[in-house]
């Protein structure tokens, strides 16, 4: 009886019985992020660990994923323009060191049955670039982060090799090697040539006059190729800034053909002396004393050393309302082969 009961019971609320998923209406701002990183950083709820390279967890900050660190590289070889002609190679901590020779194995002849004496080695020196910590503070409204319109991703990677460029640019030209990148135009000059000068220091050679060309500049510039020995003129370049470049396009032979010959082509650089022309801002304008032009093969003569990864730290609390969002990498750089470049000194000697 009492079975008959419950089964009456249980069929009277079959009519009413509510689906399992109940449909409900999208609330504002509902709308799911793109990914991971990019949740992370609207709000900093969520964070996505993929794609990340060599970074510890008790570092405190989150790697860039891998999408947002190449934008970065390629929009560094672009506007800085020594990282695009130098040689960087990728380290895993702060002591890297290099070994270069000078010197080169001396040999000698002898007849057949002659004695074998004893010939000199190489050299050698250690080459250590002093590095620092390059960092970036940009920062953006918290209103600005929750609109879905606003590229986070892309507007973090553009400020971020905006600052890094900027830095890397001034540090690879004369930086003074502490706690940053030391420049080529930092290192210790000298008149000597190859064959007497201490390793290490950088041959100038003088224009001819104070903040000027002198006479026959034309000559003075085939006179400054010349320096730098024929094995690394393969693969050499001119580093000046726009102003200069103005300057020398000016030039000409005395049947009337300019030295300077505009790349016809995209993606073709413009020569000189038949040398590509890398224009660098960071280099000065012509003045009395002033080394305002370069010429060298920069992938055998300067290093960049640079940690593998970006590191982020987002900070919506310091600031409020704004986001902080602290980005660092280190990165070092010097000299490492000074027979490879030489410097114009716009001097009298």
């Amino acid at each position: 009886m009492i079975e008959v009961k419950a089964d009456a019971l249980e069929a009277s609320f079959e009519g009413i019985e509510m689906p399992a998923v109940v449909a409900r209406p999208m609330l504002a701002g509902g709308r799911a992020p793109s990914g991971g990183f990019a949740s992370y950083v609207r709000s900093g709820a969520t964070v996505e660990m993929k794609a990340l390279a060599g970074t510890a967890d008790d570092t405190g900050g989150y790697a860039i994923p891998r999408e947002i660190d190449a934008e970065i590289d390629r929009t560094l070889a672009s506007i800085s323009p020594i990282r695009g002609i130098a040689n960087v190679v990728k380290v895993g901590s702060a002591g890297y060191r290099k070994l270069v020779t000078s010197g080169g194995t001396p040999s000698g002849w002898s007849a057949e049955t002659g004695a074998r004496t004893q010939t000199d080695t190489p050299s050698f020196h250690e080459i250590v670039p002093p590095t620092g910590e390059l960092y970036a503070y940009p920062a953006a409204s918290q209103a600005m982060l929750d609109d879905a319109a606003f590229d986070v991703e892309a507007w973090l990677a553009q400020e971020i090799a905006s600052e890094f460029a900027r830095a890397e640019g001034a540090a690879f030209v004369a930086g003074n090697g502490t706690n940053r990148p030391k420049g080529f135009l930092a290192a210790t000059l000298s008149t000597a040539n190859d064959a007497t000068r201490t390793f290490g220091q950088l041959q100038y050679v003088p224009s001819g006059a104070a903040g000027d060309f002198g006479s026959n500049p034309q000559d003075r510039l085939i006179d400054f190729v010349a320096t730098l020995r024929s094995p690394y003129r393969q693969g050499a370049v001119w580093v000046m800034n726009s102003s200069t470049a103005a300057r020398i396009r000016k030039f000409k032979t005395s049947d009337g053909a300019f030295l300077w010959q505009p790349g016809l082509q995209m993606g073709v650089p413009d020569t000189l002396l038949g040398y590509p022309v890398v224009e660098a801002e960071d280099m000065p304008d012509v003045a009395a004393n002033s080394l305002s032009i370069a010429f060298g093969n920069f992938k055998a003569g300067y290093l960049i050393a640079e940690r593998t990864e970006t590191s982020i730290l987002r900070d919506p609390y310091s600031n409020k309302p704004f986001v902080h969002f602290y980005a660092t990498k280190r990165v070092g750089g010097c000299v490492s082969n000074s027979e490879a470049i030489k410097v114009l000194k716009f001097a009298a000697s």
